[in-house]
Order: structure tokens, then C-alpha cells, then sequence
């Protein structure tokens, strides 16, 4: 009699996955029967409370996103028609986007080669008399070279910005990530580090933009200041939208930061076991690991290789997904979208964008990733021959 064996499905290995560690669903409960769910509740306060005297900016407030952080920054700059904003080709579309959706020309350039951060001397060559602002991107959690984006915006009278999505926590030089510029922009979307599905935040620096930034949040009232019994009543005083994280969210992210210490450990482990074990491998095919400059202390947000030719990573992806393994790509140059050809993009422009866009995948690495499961993913890298 012939035994029938029970083949063993192989289980996908997903490039990210949030991890509920702590009190997240107790305190979703506590939101729920306070009967306090919009925005600006008890959870909403703690969370930027707890991220102001981390990171030591003058304000944090909480959004329905790090797009819409970044669009609150595009209108205190009080943009023009014909404006200008530098930013990084090699970024998330809303890097760009925020500031062409209120007036202004997003106007692009190349990144480093070592760092993929924005180049300073392509940002210094890039200004005009119609810039207004540099939007930069911490790529990575890595820091960009702000002792060289520093001097640039205050030479010509520009308004720093930081799209600090990868960098929340992250240092450079001994300075919290977010901190250098006016105003620096966070994402807890479910990719980020710390997480609550959807939800970002403005981080102002500059305390004079403050009071502007509560009444856009507040749908262009002077909502923030009633809250606070500063005014008997609320009414329109200037343009906004409705930017207030739901107190539901800001729950989940308050249980999200109180275990924040034990996120960024074990993400960093993780990050440190693949650069050390597939070392050799990378070495031997020519393959580019991330590169964290002295002096930066990064997030461990992502954990990327950049191969020689875009075919080679196509197949690298390919070979991990038969393994069961998602890896995937990342940024596509934003001066070759459609938008981007639009505004005068030609291929050639910004090589090193191009470059990373065609040949560079990003390993899986989330903070309740197993040590078997990471074995399996190096294990199935090194099998790997470009």
C-alpha cells in the first residue's frame, strides 16, 4: 500500500509586515469607549507631546499622512506661480508633487552615488532666482549632508524642508533627522518603521510657523486656538484642509512609540546580520550594499543592493520569489515619468537616479522578522548568481 505524503506549502516571506508589540489594541479600546475618535484627543496629544521632546523641534503635528505634512509645508511657504522647489528625482512622487500642487515647479536633480541622498552640488548649480526651497529626502534613514545643504539655503534665502518619511529617530552628526531645516515632514504608513497604517507628521522648527500651520491643519479656522481656551469661539481666518490624524490611529502609533526602543533593535539586527553574512557574496558579484557615512546614525529602514544592469535585478527578484521570498524595487526617476518629461525630464539627465531605478531591490526586513525566516532570505540571496 502506497503512503501519499502531504506536500508541505512553502510560506511567502512578505517584504514588510507591521508588528503590534505593545499596548496598540488596548489603547485602540480606550479610544473607542472615551468616545473620542476624531483628531486632537488625549492619544493625538501624548504622540506629539512624546515626538516634540524626543527630537526637540518646536511643534508636532500629527496628519492624515506625509503627503499632506508635505502639502502643509507647500502652502507656508506661500508659494507663486513660477516658483521653484529643488528636490531629488530619486524620491516618492509627494516629494515633488506637494509643492506643484500648490503653484510651484518642482525642479530635479541627481543624487550621490555612494548615499542616493540629494547631491549638493547639483542643488547649488540648480538655483535660481525663482527657488524658494529645498526639499531634501534622508533616503533610507541615512542623512543627507546637511553641513553642505545648510549654508546653500542660507546664502540664497531658501526655506529648508525635510522629507524625513525613512529617518524618524535617525541622527546626523548628534542631530535628530528632521530638525536641520524649517519645517521636516514624517510617515507612519504601514512601511515605516513605526506605523499605524496610514498617518504622518509636520515637524516645525521655525516657531513662527506655528500658528499658521495649527489653523491649515484645522480647515483654515482658528480651531487649535478655541481647544485651548485661548478664543470663545473658532472661525475661517485663512486657507486649509482637514489634516487631523483620527484619535484612533494616534492610539495605535502612541502603543507603536512607547516600544520604539525594542522596534529599532531588532530592525538594526537584522540589518547588520545581512550586511555582515552576505558580505562575501556582494564583494564576489560586484554588487552594492547600502553605505552609511561616519558621523550618521541611521533607522535601519530599508536594506537595499544595487547590481550592475537592470536585468541582473529582475532576475535576482525573480529567483527570491521562487524561493517564496518578496523583494522588490524602489523609486522610479521622477524626471521620467510622464509629469516629469513634462517639465522637460530627458533620459540621460540624472544617471545615478536612472541607474538605482533599473538595478536596485530591497530585501525584506521588518522588526518581527524571524531568525529563520532571514535565514531563509540569505541563504536564497547567496544562491544567487547574477
Amino acid at each position: 500500500m502506497q503512503r501519499r505524503h502531504a506536500t508541505r506549502k512553502m510560506t511567502t516571506i512578505p517584504f514588510n509586515r507591521s508588528a503590534w508589540i505593545g499596548n496598540e489594541f488596548e489603547y485602540v479600546h480606550e479610544t473607542l469607549q472615551n468616545g473620542h475618535t476624531s483628531g486632537n484627543g488625549p492619544f493625538s496629544k501624548k504622540v506629539e507631546d512624546l515626538i516634540s521632546l524626543e527630537i526637540g523641534c518646536s511643534r508636532t503635528l500629527l496628519t492624515t499622512s506625509c503627503t499632506h505634512a508635505l502639502e502643509m509645508a507647500a502652502l507656508l511657504l506661500q508659494l507663486q506661480p513660477g516658483d521653484e522647489v529643488i528636490v531629488p528625482s530619486f524620491t516618492f512622487v509627494s516629494t515633488a508633487s506637494a509643492f506643484m500642487l500648490h503653484g510651484a515647479k518642482p525642479v530635479f536633480v541627481d543624487v550621490q552615488p555612494d548615499t542616493l541622498n540629494i547631491n549638493p552640488e547639483q542643488v547649488a548649480a540648480a538655483i535660481t532666482p525663482r527657488t524658494r526651497a529645498i526639499c531634501l529626502v534622508h533616503y533610507g534613514g541615512v542623512g543627507a549632508q546637511m553641513e553642505l545643504l545648510m549654508p546653500l539655503a542660507t546664502k540664497h534665502g531658501l526655506m529648508i524642508i525635510e522629507d524625513n518619511a525613512h529617518g524618524l529617530f535617525g541622527k546626523y552628526h548628534g542631530k535628530f533627522l528632521g530638525t536641520f531645516g524649517s519645517l521636516g515632514t514624517q510617515s507612519f504608513h504601514e512601511t515605516k518603521n513605526i506605523a499605524c497604517g496610514e498617518g504622518g507628521a509636520l515637524i516645525i522648527n521655525d516657531k513662527s510657523l506655528v500658528e499658521r500651520a495649527e489653523i491649515l491643519r484645522e480647515k483654515g479656522t482658528d480651531r487649535s486656538k478655541f481647544l485651548r481656551g485661548q478664543v470663545d469661539k473658532y472661525t475661517w481666518v485663512d486657507v486649509g484642509s482637514s489634516w487631523v490624524q483620527s484619535d484612533i490611529l494616534s492610539a495605535i502609533l502612541f502603543g507603536q512609540l512607547e516600544q520604539k526602543e525594542d522596534i529599532y533593535r531588532a530592525r538594526m539586527k537584522i540589518y547588520n546580520r545581512y550586511e555582515g553574512e552576505l558580505a562575501s557574496w556582494a564583494n564576489r558579484n560586484s554588487v552594492r550594499a547600502p553605505f552609511v557615512p561616519t558621523g550618521c546614525e541611521h533607522t535601519a529602514h530599508v536594506f537595499h543592493y544595487r547590481f550592475e544592469r537592470g536585468e541582473q535585478r529582475d532576475q535576482f527578484i525573480a529567483h527570491l520569489a521562487k524561493h517564496g521570498i518578496n523583494a522588490v524595487f524602489h523609486y522610479q526617476p521622477l524626471h521620467l515619468s510622464t509629469v516629469g518629461q513634462q517639465l522637460g525630464g530627458k533620459p540621460g539627465q540624472f544617471p545615478v537616479t536612472e541607474h538605482a531605478g533599473d538595478c536596485l531591490v530591497r530585501l525584506p526586513l521588518f522588526s518581527s522578522m524571524t531568525a529563520e525566516q532571514q535565514t531563509r532570505v540569505i541563504e536564497a540571496v547567496a544562491s544567487f548568481c547574477p
